[in-house]
């Protein structure tokens, strides 16, 4: 497939913004599961269409929810072509928030893990795949690559994934894309206040609400709660890239190299990528954007049309491209 910016959102911040703010997918019936794990805290599971059947987990990003419109609005598509739809939420993502200090980061694959095991205990003949966005993405990734707890999943594909953290972490704090790093941060903080009695004793908390910038509040917040001795070895341990090798199920990365949420050289070369990895790179498309011009001249998301037409074909038991496995773009 084909992807060619809308004539009216070309450029990297108008894909970005309209993703995130210009659309209202349709809304989606679903069945809530509050999925309870084994440190006593909890983790919510959003599903739609069939009990049983193939199955596609989706992952959200930073500051998202099951909610977020690029969730929302592929679920309603995948459902559209008869796949079981399972909208995962990370702790402390949903409504309520969660019961332990700990949050979610980009290197937390082991409540993803979790659920979709026991996921596919429940209907083990059926296929089971994942799509993670940005973070989400991210933490699709390393699980595919953590052994056999990765091959849980049967096919997986990932969007504007920030391969490499601490460069996604500069990035957001200078120029324009700044006006994404402070909107994500304020997020981020609003879930502290939150959980503030509960942070009092964890963390310093009048210093991370005051954080201007990510290696600031990752160094105050994300890693002090999650097990990390500082940003940078969060960065270094939780980002994907070193990982991308060892994957071997079917996987699918989409991404853009003018995605504004980090630098080009965040994007993998061929000899990092496993066999069965096709990372698809487009000169457009912004972070979570991609969209194209659709009947009538209206903004379409290529996301869903190339996401969908992937894991059709992964579930019809035919190759998901006939590009080869490694289709670089070059800018």
């Amino acid at each position: 497939m084909s992807f060619e910016p809308h004539p009216l959102l070309r450029g990297p911040h108008r894909q970005t913004i309209f993703g995130a703010f210009g659309r209202f997918p349709p809304a989606l019936p679903s069945t809530l599961e509050r999925f309870e794990l084994p440190d006593g805290d909890f983790v919510d599971l959003h599903h739609a269409g069939p009990q049983r059947g193939a199955r596609v987990i989706l992952v959200h990003g930073l500051a998202g929810h099951a909610r977020s419109p690029y969730i929302g609005a592929l679920g309603a598509a995948l459902g559209e072509r008869g796949w079981a739809v399972t909208r995962f939420e990370f702790r402390g993502a949903g409504a309520r928030p969660n019961r332990l200090a700990r949050s979610y980061h980009s290197g937390d694959t082991a409540d993803l893990a979790r659920v979709a095991r026991t996921l596919r205990e429940r209907d083990s003949a059926a296929p089971l795949c994942a799509v993670g966005f940005s973070l989400g993405g991210n933490v699709v990734l390393k699980l595919l690559a953590d052994g056999a707890h990765g091959e849980v999943f049967d096919a997986a594909v990932a969007v504007s994934v920030p391969f490499r953290l601490a460069v996604c972490a500069d990035r957001l704090a200078a120029g324009a894309s700044r006006v994404y790093g402070r909107w994500l941060l304020a997020h981020l903080k609003q879930g502290l206040r939150k959980k503030r009695a509960l942070l009092a004793s964890h963390i310093d908390l009048p210093a991370a609400l005051g954080a201007t910038d990510f290696r600031t509040f990752d160094a105050l917040v994300t890693a002090p709660l999650h097990g990390y001795e500082s940003a940078d070895d969060y960065y270094t341990r939780a980002s994907c890239r070193p990982d991308l090798a060892r994957i071997t199920r079917p996987t699918l990365i989409l991404h853009a190299a003018d995605d504004p949420f980090m630098l080009p050289s965040c994007v993998p070369e061929r000899a990092e990528l496993a066999a069965r990895t096709e990372l698809e790179l487009h000169p457009h498309g912004g972070h979570v954007g991609f969209f194209e011009r659709g009947p009538g001249g209206l903004p379409r998301s290529y996301i869903e049309r190339r996401v969908g037409a992937w894991l059709d074909a992964f579930r019809g038991m035919q190759a998901p491209d006939p590009a080869p496995p490694f289709a670089r773009r070059a800018p």
